[in-house]
């Protein structure tokens, strides 16, 4: 009996206490248990044959479901539940051999883009603590950035997992709609929500993505393909493969630094024998429109469930009606209230054709973008993962200019195509990233191209 586990998971603790806990702490983890994840380090340590992830610690966002820790989605209306099952993603993770450590704050329901929206307080960027981490899977990216943990869960309905992966300097990985279960994550927006995973490095996100991916009959929506070994991807040859360079995600208005990053990136990967070459999709534009059309439709209709019913805050009052409101308007933000109502107007008679119809319309000529570029022989699309670096708190105070920070996140969501972010270098000294987005299943190619997009930028100049 070794003491690996044990001491891994001691470290993280201690590593928490030291960047995360107090006023000055970066506010990433909400929940912990660290007897229970002792005990279970210990029955890791205790047998006989080790698990591919044995004695790793892991986070899981606070929107994933777990048994012994609150599941509160960084909301009031949800402080002290506790799930009555587990998420698959953690009962896969746990089997492996890995040991969960805690839960991390993400903004409210997984709605914002910075992690300004928890009720239990932002999360703050560990690269520069007056930036926000992203969002809204933004403690799980700012663990791993800290060097709190290896590996994190996190979930993505526009960039959740991504866009916080560019900002804080790591690798986030969103993999294609149906790939991972979504049994026991908090449903937003159910055609476009998935689990996602951070990683230190495109190997940590890759064996984490191999353990917890594959069909689970608990899920109607999960795929029964093939997962294969993402590992077995690790390459520095690329040559054969064509990387597309969407126009439409570099305009004029990209910051020159950040386009001058991905220049650099595409040679690094001309230089290990890709092909690269101008595409276009040409209803890129539409994305944030029909985006914030269809994810906040099916947030109101997810989201009635939370009334102070059978779980969760419940505010008494005269009637039922009244207590359904005093529970939702002490129990939501703002945020999400905002894209409540935005959805429940959108779905209301006389409206359902003229948004919510019409934006699915447009979702079908995004996805059809994707299949006719991918159809012509391009293997990967590369593009900035953000059309900035990680931006001061309060920085956007206007939601629509918020939302514009799903720019070149949120067509891959609504495609369904895998999508990975991998550090390409900093502007000013705040970390950017570079996405690769595969052909829908395709995870082994786009692992091969992040495999060599992170060597080529270690390689000496």
């Amino acid at each position: 009996m070794s003491a690996n586990a044990v001491g891994a998971v001691l470290d993280a603790y201690r590593r928490m206490a030291d960047v995360d806990a107090g006023p000055n702490g970066l506010n990433c983890v909400l929940w912990t248990d660290e007897a229970r994840a002792l005990a279970d380090a210990a029955a890791v340590d205790a047998l006989p044959q080790a698990g591919a992830l044995a004695g790793v610690p892991f986070l899981a966002k606070d929107n994933i479901a777990t048994t012994h820790l609150q599941t509160t989605c960084g909301s009031r209306i949800l402080e002290g539940y506790v799930s009555p099952y587990e998420a698959t993603v953690i009962t896969r993770l746990c089997d492996a051999g890995a040991v969960l450590v805690g839960k991390t704050n993400c903004d409210e329901f997984a709605m914002g883009s910075s992690n300004e929206n928890s009720a239990y307080g932002p999360v703050l960027n560990p690269i520069d603590r007056t930036r926000v981490p992203g969002g809204s899977s933004g403690g799980s990216a700012a663990s791993v950035a800290a060097g709190i943990v290896r590996i994190a869960l996190g979930s993505e309905t526009g960039g959740s997992v991504r866009q916080p992966a560019s900002y804080c300097g790591i690798v986030g990985v969103k993999p294609t709609y149906g790939r991972v279960s979504r049994f026991g994550l908090v449903a937003f927006a159910s055609s476009l929500d998935q689990v996602g995973v951070f990683g230190t490095t495109v190997d940590d996100a890759a064996l984490a993505l191999e353990v917890i991916a594959g069909r689970d009959p608990r899920d109607a929506t999960s795929a029964d393909c093939p997962v294969g070994s993402y590992r077995k991807a690790r390459t520095n040859d690329l040559a054969g493969v064509v990387i597309g360079r969407p126009r439409e995600y570099f305009p004029s208005s990209l910051d020159s630094r950040i386009l001058h990053l991905c220049d650099e990136a595409l040679d690094g990967l001309r230089a290990r024998g890709a092909t690269v070459r101008d595409v276009s999709l040409p209803h890129t534009d539409l994305a944030i429109p029909v985006y914030y059309i269809i994810a906040p439709a099916e947030a109101s209709s997810n989201l009635a469930r939370f009334d102070g019913v059978r779980y969760g805050l419940r505010i008494e009052a005269k009637g039922l009606r009244e207590m359904y409101d005093s529970t939702r308007t002490r129990g939501f933000g703002p945020e999400v209230t905002r894209r409540i109502l935005l959805g429940t107007y959108v779905l209301s008679a006389g409206y359902y054709d003229a948004y919510y119809r019409k934006a699915q319309q447009v979702r079908t000529l995004i996805a059809k973008d994707f299949c006719d570029v991918f159809d012509s022989g391009v293997h990967l699309l590369f593009t900035p993962t953000t059309p900035s670096t990680a931006f001061e708190f309060g920085a956007k105070s206007d939601p629509y200019e918020m939302y514009l920070n799903d720019i070149f996140t949120a067509t891959a969501n609504l495609a369904g195509v895998p999508a990975i972010s991998v550090p390409i270098g900093d502007v000013d000294g705040l970390p950017a990233g570079g996405q690769l987005i595969a052909r829908h299943f395709d995870e082994q190619t786009m692992f091969r191209g992040a495999y060599a997009l992170e060597t080529a930028r270690k390689a000496p100049a």
